[in-house]
């Protein structure tokens, strides 16, 4: 009798089942920071998950297959040690070679870190010293990634004598946990160059501003900068400033700009 047939014929106590599941959530879980920023995020009560982790119960079907989603496995976490359990996903974040590099510890960035949603930014302009770059761009999550997306401006693609098509403009990235923030992975559809975000979050009574910088690979040039400081600012659901920041989305002068953008660009200090 061959070893799948044995394993599917094997009558497996219900005790045992819950107790491989509360070992495998504490296993998933330890890589958050917070026990009760994870139960935020599943939606599901502390309590409850208590009486998961202790193998008291078993979550409803729905409840299992929310967590299945936000841990990338599968409902064989109710009857596989998770470390024998192979990912979902064959993307390159998941290779065998990296993923304990690159994979779901940077992967794994919770709404409370950096919430989905709409995000003005602002930051020095790379082709002139003299002038800003400001825009809009959208954060969301999907199969167990933080996604990035936005459109540049058509005045500042026109303003660098390229293509002011809205397939040019786009401009798509992945966002990954970091220790002190999030870093971002951004480039364009068939782009061989790409630009690289990493941003923290700034300590403020609105708790909705990120500061940090931008870096493009490109080589060193005289006539351009490859890194400045950089502003994301997370708009939530206010359609009324996500719609102004769309309209005047581009290429400005330092007026231009939110006073609060500007002191943290801290555009008279020299960026290091």
């Amino acid at each position: 009798m061959s070893e799948k047939v044995q394993n599917r014929d094997r009558h497996v106590d219900p005790v045992e089942l819950r107790g491989i599941f509360g070992e495998n959530l504490r296993s998933l879980s330890r890589n958050y920071p917070s026990v009760a920023g994870l139960c935020r995020d599943l939606g599901i009560n502390r309590t409850q998950f208590n009486r998961y982790l202790s193998g008291e119960s078993f979550p409803r079907p729905d409840v299992l297959h929310r967590i299945c989603n936000f841990f990338d496995v599968d409902a064989r976490i109710l009857l596989e040690p998770v470390e024998n359990l192979s990912p979902i996903s064959a993307g390159l974040l998941s290779h065998p070679e990296i993923a304990e590099y690159v994979g779901h510890g940077s992967t794994n960035l919770p709404e409370t870190e950096f919430p989905s949603g709409f995000y003005r930014f602002s930051r020095r302009a790379f082709i002139d010293n003299s002038l800003y770059a400001r825009g809009l761009l959208y954060v969301t999550r999907k199969d167990g990634y933080t996604l990035m997306r936005g459109f540049e401006p058509k005045k500042a693609m026109l303003h660098q004598g390229l293509k002011a098509t809205k397939d040019a403009r786009e401009f798509r990235g992945l966002v990954l946990r970091q220790e002190e923030g999030i870093a971002a992975l951004v480039s364009h559809r068939h782009a061989m160059t790409c630009t690289y975000n990493f941003l923290s979050k700034v300590t403020s009574f609105q708790a909705n501003f990120f500061e940090g910088y931008a870096t493009r690979t490109v080589r060193e040039s005289v006539t351009g900068r490859r890194a400045t400081r950089m502003v994301y600012e997370h708009l939530g659901n206010q359609t009324g400033e996500i719609l102004t920041t769309a309209r005047t989305a581009g290429i400005c002068n330092r007026e231009d700009l939110s006073p609060f953008h500007l002191r943290l660009l801290r555009p008279d200090e020299q960026f290091q």
